[in-house]
């Protein structure tokens, strides 16, 4: 009997996750083979991220008692030797929570340097047992279409072809980042989580689709390119995306402005290289620009890929998602948060109780 969430499904005309291009059909044995070929195809949006650096050096800045002597705060540069030559270097703060244990670390992807921030309840995620790790985007390169920067100079390649986007650069950071979160020894590796709102949840897609070392992945309010389904989607498409900021993305994505219908692949592509790891997607109710619709079916679909590996996605016959409602049953968890475009602290308590809680 189809769902209604079976039906929505149908009338977006999805490129089928379980078939290869030549039309074979996926299997659980296979599925690594398919995988390397969704890769392929969303390189085709991001463009491939930059190599991994010859070596990445780890160097102390600052440490400082924080929150009343429950953490530490401490700024480390990371040094990244680049393939080409030079060095990268960018900072990282991390509050870590005073305790003999392991602990589970959230990485964020953050819009500020500030800590705590807006986006970041410093000392309620140093109570509920986290560590968090943060930088600012913008020190790995400019949000817009200046290209001088080191990274940007040598990866995106010309204005008018670029080879790829920013988002794939501020991905290839947040991994550097993972690079040096696992060599402290308060880190449980088995429970690191990757975050990022708005485009850097469009971010924390990809470099968590792409590196399995992240055992969570958390889009908040990530819209169109996105979590969000890229067919029949409400609000920002491809061409509003694309004309306002082209230098997020690989230069070829602009061609599929109004021709959705025609791109080999979908954003539950992107959700599906996490499977059978933990995913998140969390919606805002008045994120009319994001389509929380879009971003649930988009879940909806990925699932397929988690029930082929033998583990339960997104569980969930009920459309709409009501608000505020967390859906932690399955492997993809879910909400739909009363509110718009925001990243609060229900988003971060739901994202702190479905690492600890859920599947």
């Amino acid at each position: 009997v189809l769902t209604m969430i079976d039906e929505l499904l149908r009338q977006r005309h999805l490129p089928d996750l379980l078939r290869f291009i030549d039309g074979e059909k996926v299997t659980r044995e296979n599925w690594d083979k398919r995988r390397e070929e969704i890769i392929r195809l969303l390189s085709q949006e991001y463009g491939d991220l930059p190599p991994a650096p010859v070596s990445v050096n780890f160097l102390q800045k600052s440490e400082e008692s924080f929150c009343a002597g429950k953490a530490n705060l401490v700024e480390t540069i990371l040094i990244c030797n680049l393939k080409e030559g030079g060095e990268f270097s960018f900072p990282v703060k991390s509050v870590i929570p005073v305790k003999d244990e392991k602990q589970p670390s959230f990485i964020l992807i953050n819009f500020h340097d500030d800590v705590p921030d807006r986006y970041l309840p410093s000392e309620e995620l140093c109570d509920l047992g986290f560590a968090v790790h943060s930088f600012c985007y913008k020190d790995i390169t400019s949000d817009d279409e200046n290209y001088n920067g080191k990274l940007a100079s040598f990866y995106c390649g010309k204005k008018e072809n670029l080879e790829r986007g920013k988002i794939a650069l501020w991905a290839w950071a947040a991994i550097r980042v993972l690079d040096f979160v696992l060599t402290l020894p308060e880190t449980d590796p088995e429970e690191i989580a990757l975050i990022g709102h708005s485009r850097l949840g469009k971010t924390a897609l990809l470099a968590g689709g792409l590196d399995t070392r992240f055992t969570t992945v958390i889009s908040n309010n990530s819209g169109c390119s996105g979590a969000a389904l890229s067919r029949d989607k409400e609000g920002e498409t491809i061409k509003k995306i694309f004309n306002r900021f082209p230098y997020w993305f690989k230069s070829g994505y602009g061609e599929y402005a109004d021709k959705e219908h025609e791109l080999p692949f979908d954003q539950h592509f992107l959700l599906a290289l996490c499977a059978p790891r933990k995913l998140y997607i969390a919606s805002a109710a008045l994120d009319s620009w994001a389509d929380p619709l879009s971003e649930f079916l988009s879940a909806s679909a990925a699932t397929a890929v988690y029930e082929l590996l033998g583990e339960k996605g997104l569980d969930s016959d009920n459309l709409p998602p009501e608000e505020n409602v967390l859906l932690h049953e399955g492997i993809i968890g879910y909400h739909k948060r009363s509110g718009t475009h925001y990243l609060s602290r229900f988003d971060w308590n739901a994202f702190a109780r479905f690492i600890k809680t859920g599947c």
